[in-house]
């Protein structure tokens, strides 16, 4: 179940969207895309509201995006090069010639099976597939899920092409958040159906840090007031004490005794899911 779920994805704009698995993310999506019905609220594509519009206009809508999901959502016995004359029949903006590039540069055989393709050839030619009918919005749950380091890179360098296209944005699951550092602007979070965080991802990677403490450190920290006591969150490991720092350039000024360590998303993920609250 969804509870209070407010969650925007501008022009121009990647937003990366985390979270456990069953934490909502893709009810979310499929709520976006009109796949289930949510029982209240309201969801806006392209500017427009769709909650209870006309199944021909959210059609029409849904022309403007493309998406990807974990698993190929085409039959299995159709041929690569079938796929795309499949999607020219159901996009009016299908571009025939984008897609017979694409599969030429992702090294994908129009004659092979769906069946016959690796999970991450497989992810390739979903790609492949969204991005070639024009579309205004890509929607990625777990698009790079199964790609090598090399073949993340050229999906993500995709990603920046197609995005920084006027017009253009990108909401992209993934639990793989090295790639949302590379190409993320904001970080969604979701926990049971709850956003728990929603930060631009500079924020979280750029400023924050994680203090590594022995227990007198952390007690001292605890104690300054350089973070008030109620905001203190923290890990407890058997080497000692992971505390969260908004500010690690300031937090190396107050202590430069105590090891403060850049903070990516996971960390800030797994201390605002699990870490302790003073």
């Amino acid at each position: 179940d969804l509870e209070g779920i407010s969650l925007s994805v501008l022009a121009g704009s990647v937003v990366g969207f985390i979270g456990s698995n069953g934490a909502g993310k893709t009810t979310t999506i499929k709520a976006i895309l009109g796949l289930i019905r949510p029982d209240g609220g309201s969801i806006s594509l392209f500017g427009e509201e769709v909650t209870g519009a006309p199944e021909k206009r959210l059609a029409q809508l849904k022309q403007r995006i493309g998406v990807v999901f974990d698993t190929v959502s085409v039959p299995p016995h159709l041929k690569v090069g079938d796929v795309g004359r499949l999607y020219g029949r159901a996009f009016r903006t299908w571009e025939g010639h984008a897609f017979a590039r694409r599969l030429k540069d992702f090294g994908l055989d129009a004659g092979k099976q769906v069946k016959e393709l690796s999970r991450g050839m497989g992810m390739k030619l979903s790609l492949a597939c969204a991005l070639s009918h024009g579309s205004s919005l890509l929607i990625l749950d777990e698009a790079t899920a199964g790609l090598d380091p090399m073949a993340r890179e050229e999906v993500l360098d995709m990603l920046r092409d197609f995005v920084a296209a006027p017009g253009r944005a990108i909401l992209m699951s993934s639990h793989i958040t090295s790639d949302l550092e590379r190409i993320a602007d904001r970080v969604v979070c979701i926990d049971e159906g709850r956003i728990v965080f929603d930060l631009a991802k500079d924020a979280i990677t750029d400023e924050m840090g994680v203090a590594r403490c022995r227990v007198a450190d952390f007690e001292r920290i605890a104690s300054s007031g350089f973070v008030p006591e109620s905001e203190l969150r923290y890990q407890r490991h058997e080497y000692g004490i992971d505390v969260l720092v908004p500010d690690r350039y300031d937090f190396a000024r107050r202590f430069p005794d105590v090891p403060c360590d850049r903070m990516t998303i996971d960390d800030y993920m797994t201390l605002m899911l699990k870490g302790g609250v003073r």
